[in-house]
């Protein structure tokens, strides 16, 4: 139930997606507002949580951790929703800290963050495919349209 409430007041767009026999519930970062913003300023990310980033088309994607409080893992799948690779992300120590950029190995479309250690205590590995399960918030027609979309 907690998770649920974490994903009602912090997102009004959020699906669950299934990688490796294992669903998410993940607020979809899709606009360049949401994607700039991502999980900056959060204190917790609940486990079983994460952030979808969903671009309009493949590229190498580049992420940092300006602002963000809380040890991430992300991953960049391609088009076909394939995990091509996963990086773990600390929080900058201190203002002077220069940021490390984290990359995508080949042109992504999507990107997962999800808790720091994930992929690999769940043993996800490149080439693992996620799928979308369903819509966490039925009733937001706009979700639904989107995810019809990508299916």
């Amino acid at each position: 139930m907690a998770k649920w409430i974490f994903l009602l007041f912090s997102s009004l767009f959020a699906v669950q997606i299934e990688l490796g026999g294992i669903g998410l519930d993940v607020e979809v970062a899709d606009t360049d507002k949401t994607r700039r913003v991502g999980l900056s300023g959060r204190s917790e990310l609940p486990d079983g949580t994460g952030m979808l980033f969903v671009h309009d088309r493949s590229q190498i994607l580049q992420f940092w951790m300006k602002d963000t409080k809380i040890p991430l893992s992300i991953g960049f799948f391609d088009g076909k929703r394939r995990l091509i690779n996963c990086e773990d992300m600390d929080p900058p120590r201190g203002e002077s800290q220069k940021l490390p950029i984290y990359k995508s190995k080949a042109p992504a479309v999507y990107a997962l963050e999800v808790p720091k250690g994930w992929f690999k205590e769940h043993n996800i590995k490149p080439g693992m495919r996620f799928e979308f399960v369903k819509n966490a918030f039925s009733d937001q027609a706009n979700s639904v349209k989107w995810l019809r979309s990508i299916n």
